[in-house]
């Protein structure tokens, strides 16, 4: 196939697949984006009078075809091509002639996959964003249900002060909320249209970059066109540093999970069909999925770290060092999505060992129950109260006397006692499911504006446009 550069000589053939083979096995995953964005190009020359209407039409059936070959796989990105950019636009100049050979016009391969990852970000992110929300309501359903079951809280490893099931599982939402907040800013940072950039430094013609931003649902233009070229990698690593945000609280999740599931715990149980085995102990239950999400946030941080890496210390300009962005980027979306989707399977399987939980939540979970109850019946001084009661619960557990064990009343009743703003007694659910729905609502705005302007751009094309 001709490069796009071609000038008369061959390329070293053990250089070109250096420089090309994995590029082009990447870009397979980015064909819709790279077509959405030369309509978006081809409509903005029609605009400015450089197209005529047939060669716009021309590009625009042929870049339909392009759509249609992609949906069932037949549209192949050849190491030969080097980029997607290549083949498609050699596919225009086969298939529309010389309107074909037109579309490339005020624009470089820079500003393309600038604008294709760009598309390809914005896509995935309304799908972690969905996935995020399930696992939110999973979540909250989860403590919904368990918002009375007690449960021991733990310091440093150790039994500490008394919680709740239900209290536990919305920390994890509220984490996963914060979250979201950081998602949504990442994608008003990716939401700007580089389209029109070229490779760094404008062209001398009188492009309409604004026109070809809100064709293709941008909600505006990066205006410097030097750093529309530097931030390449810079936005992909601002979505992935909010990816391992998240991954960050589902490792979180993971472990609590695997440890209070053990048989020493027996706090929850998994069913069996969530659980691999043994090859040599035929008892074993092993939930490895859970343990896979724990590591694999080891593995985000790496193409965190490789994104970061990549541009470090790069002078202004195109560089192909930024090509080595590409893999971990696509990678750490794939990752959180099946992540996400892992997690919200694994809470709906929980279960509750309520008489295991009750049976941990021993008397010395509430020495500073005992210790607030001297400060303030008594009027003593909190520290004083502390050093009495300490001095007394240090001699029980030295002495090997049995503690006061409580009924699940008398539990839930110094649940209820924890009545403040987001304690046990009071967890704010209503809140958490406040702002879990209007994320929700905000998520299912921002894809209905991207799958609007898409469907209006690509217009006769009958194929699915976005990634459900």
């Amino acid at each position: 196939m001709t490069k796009l550069w071609q000038k008369g000589y061959h390329l070293n053939e053990q250089v070109e697949r250096f420089e090309a083979a994995q590029n082009s096995v990447l870009d397979a995953r980015l064909v819709r984006h790279d077509v959405w964005g030369s309509l978006a190009h081809a409509a903005m020359l029609l605009h400015i009078g450089i197209l005529t209407e047939d060669e716009y039409k021309a590009l625009q059936e042929a870049l339909c075809n392009v759509l249609e070959l992609d949906a069932v796989h037949e549209f192949v990105v050849k190491p030969s091509d080097e980029d997607v950019h290549t083949s498609i636009e050699n596919y225009l100049a086969t298939a529309a002639g010389a309107a074909g050979k037109k579309i490339h016009l005020a624009r470089s391969r820079n500003d393309q996959v600038l604008v294709a990852l760009r598309l390809y970000g914005k896509e995935q992110m309304h799908k972690v964003g969905a996935k995020l929300g399930n696992l939110c309501t999973t979540l909250l359903e989860f403590a919904q249900a368990h918002k009375d079951v007690p449960m021991p809280g733990y310091t440093h490893m150790q039994r500490a002060m008394l919680s709740s099931v239900g209290l536990w599982a919305a920390s994890f939402a509220e984490a996963l909320l914060d979250d979201e907040q950081l998602l949504s800013a990442a994608y008003a940072l990716n939401d700007q249209s580089p389209l029109g950039s070229a490779a760094g430094y404008g062209v001398p013609l009188n492009i309409d970059r604004q026109y070809s931003a809100q064709l293709l649902g941008f909600s505006r233009v990066q205006n410097n066109v030097i750093y529309a070229q530097n931030s390449r990698g810079k936005m992909e690593a601002a979505i992935v540093q909010v990816l391992a945000q998240i991954m960050l609280d589902l490792s979180k999740m993971a472990q609590d999970i695997l440890l209070f599931s053990t048989v020493e715990y027996g706090f929850f149980s998994v069913p069996q069909e969530l659980c691999t085995g043994s090859s040599i102990m035929p008892q074993k239950r092993n939930l490895g999925v859970v343990e896979l999400l724990r590591a694999r946030t080891q593995t985000m941080l790496a193409l965190q770290q490789q994104i970061l890496g990549v541009v470090t210390g790069l002078p202004s300009g195109y560089n192909m060092d930024y090509q080595e962005t590409k893999r971990p980027f696509i990678e750490a979306l794939d990752l959180v999505r099946e992540s996400l989707d892992m997690c919200s399977l694994v809470v709906s399987k929980l279960t509750v060992n309520t008489e295991r939980v009750l049976a941990a939540c021993t008397f010395e979970l509430f020495a500073a129950d005992r210790a607030y109850e001297l400060a303030v019946v008594a009027d003593m001084p909190f520290r004083d109260a502390y050093r009495i009661v300490g001095a007394e619960v240090t001699a029980q557990l030295d002495r090997h006397i049995p503690l006061p064990v409580e009924s699940q009343e008398q539990l839930v009743a110094r649940l209820k006692a924890r009545s403040h703003l987001g304690g046990a007694g009071n967890p704010g659910f209503e809140q958490a499911q406040q702002r879990l729905a209007g994320a929700q609502v905000a998520w299912k705005e921002r894809a209905t504006v991207f799958k609007n302007a898409v469907a209006q751009l690509v217009g006769p094309c009958s194929v699915t446009l976005i990634e459900e």
